[in-house]
C-alpha cells in the first residue's frame, strides 16, 4: 500500500505540473506593438510562451519589428478593426499594449480621450468584457495617463471584465539603468493572486529588492569614437544658441533624461548630450565661457573664442544603438538599413524600457 500510495503520488504531481506549465504557457497578443519592446520583455523574462501576433499602424516600427523578429506575424493594421471573433481566432490568453501617449504628454494638447489616437485603447475597454480567454494584460502608457478620463474607462473596463490590477509608476533608475523614463503601468489578471495589495498606484516593485543585472554608468553603452561619423555631433548654431539648455553628460554619469521621439531634432528636454570630456575639463571649459562673456574683449574675438571653447567640448548626441541599449534593447536588435537615424529616434522614443517591462512581466504572471 505505501508502494502505491507513492505511485499515486508522483503520478498526481506529474499531472500538476502539466496543469500549471500548460497554464503558464502564454499566447500573446502584441498591440500598438511598434518596434516590438513587449517582444523583447517578454523574451528576457524567461515566462514560457509566444507572441502569436503583433498589431500596429506605423508602417515604419512595423519594418523594424519584422526585420527582428521574422517569426511573428506583424499586422500593418489600426487595432481598432479588431473584432472580438478575430481575437477568439488567435487563440490568445495575453495582451502586452503600450497605447499612444500623445494624448496624455505634458508637451501636448491633452485632448485624452477625445483625441483620435485614444479610440484604439477604447475600442479595447469595449472589446474587454467579452474577452473571457484573456487571463492577463500588462499596459504602459505615459506619467499623466492615471489622472486622464482614458484610465478611468481602461479601469471600469478592467472590472466590468472581471480583472484585478495593479498600477505603477516606474522609471529605470529603479533597477540602477542610468535614464530617468517614468511611465504609467498596469497589470491586470483574472485571480487575487498578487503578492501585494492594490489599493493605490505603487512607485517601485515591491517583489524587487536588489537588481543585479544592471548599467551603472553611461560608460557601458558607448559606442567607439573611432566607429561614430561627424554626423552625431551638434552644430554650431544649436551650440551658440543651445548650449545652456543641454543636459549634458559624461562617460561616468549615472543618470540621462528621457529620450523622446523629438532628440536631436529638438534640444530642449528631450534627451541628454554626450561630453566625452573628464568632467573637470568640461566644467572649467563652461568656466572660460562664463569668464569671456563678462570679459572687455571686441565682440569679434568673444565670438571667436566663443565658438573655439565650445567646439573642444566635442558634443554629440548618443548614437540609436546607445539609446536602445539605455532603453534594454539586445544587441541583436538593428534597424533596417531604409530607416534614418531621425527615424529610428522617432520610433525609440516611442517605445518601452525593456527590461523594466520584463521585470512586471514577471509579476504579472507570478504563480502561488
Amino acid at each position: 500500500m505505501p508502494f502505491l500510495n507513492a505511485i499515486f503520488i508522483v503520478h498526481y504531481l506529474r499531472f500538476l505540473f502539466k496543469e500549471r506549465s500548460e497554464e503558464m504557457n502564454l499566447q500573446i497578443l502584441e498591440l500598438f506593438s511598434g518596434i516590438g519592446g513587449m517582444n523583447y520583455a517578454f523574451k528576457e523574462s524567461g515566462i514560457p510562451g509566444q507572441i502569436v501576433a503583433a498589431v500596429d499602424i506605423n508602417t515604419n516600427a512595423n519594418a523594424v519589428y519584422t526585420h527582428n523578429n521574422r517569426q511573428t506575424t506583424v499586422l500593418n493594421n489600426n487595432v481598432q478593426k479588431l473584432n472580438l471573433k478575430t481575437l477568439e481566432k488567435l487563440q490568445i490568453n495575453c495582451i502586452l499594449m503600450s497605447p499612444p501617449c500623445q494624448p496624455h504628454t505634458r508637451v501636448g494638447h491633452k485632448k485624452d480621450i477625445e483625441d483620435n489616437r485614444s479610440h484604439g485603447l477604447m475600442h479595447i475597454c469595449s472589446l474587454l468584457p467579452e474577452c473571457t480567454f484573456v487571463r492577463y494584460i500588462l499596459m504602459e502608457n505615459v506619467k499623466g495617463f492615471e489622472g486622464s478620463l482614458a484610465h478611468s474607462q481602461y479601469i471600469k473596463a478592467l472590472r466590468k471584465a472581471g480583472f484585478y490590477y495593479r498600477e505603477f509608476i516606474l522609471s529605470p533608475t529603479q533597477l540602477n539603468i542610468p535614464n530617468t523614463r517614468y511611465r504609467y503601468y498596469c497589470l491586470a489578471r483574472r485571480d487575487k493572486n498578487f503578492p501585494f495589495e492594490g489599493e493605490h498606484i505603487w512607485t517601485e516593485i515591491p517583489t524587487i529588492k536588489q537588481h543585479q543585472k544592471c548599467i551603472n554608468t553611461i560608460k557601458n553603452i558607448l559606442e567607439s569614437d573611432n566607429l561614430l561619423s561627424a554626423d552625431f555631433l551638434v552644430d554650431q548654431r544649436t551650440l551658440d544658441r543651445r548650449v545652456l539648455l543641454m543636459d549634458i553628460v559624461t562617460s561616468n554619469s549615472t543618470n540621462t533624461m528621457c529620450f523622446t521621439k523629438a532628440y536631436a531634432y529638438y534640444i530642449e528636454g528631450t534627451g541628454s548630450i554626450f561630453c566625452p570630456l573628464k568632467p573637470e575639463q568640461m566644467h572649467q571649459i563652461f568656466g572660460k565661457l562664463k569668464h569671456l562673456d563678462n570679459g572687455n574683449s571686441s565682440k569679434e574675438n568673444q565670438a571667436l573664442e566663443r565658438r573655439e571653447l565650445l567646439q573642444s567640448l566635442h558634443l554629440r548626441y548618443f548614437t540609436p544603438r546607445e539609446v536602445a541599449r539605455l532603453m534594454g534593447f539586445p544587441e541583436t536588435f538593428n534597424f533596417p538599413l531604409e530607416i534614418t537615424n531621425r527615424q529610428k529616434y522617432k520610433l525609440l522614443g516611442n517605445s518601452i524600457n525593456v527590461q523594466l517591462v520584463s521585470e512586471l512581466i514577471k509579476v504579472l504572471c507570478l504563480q502561488e
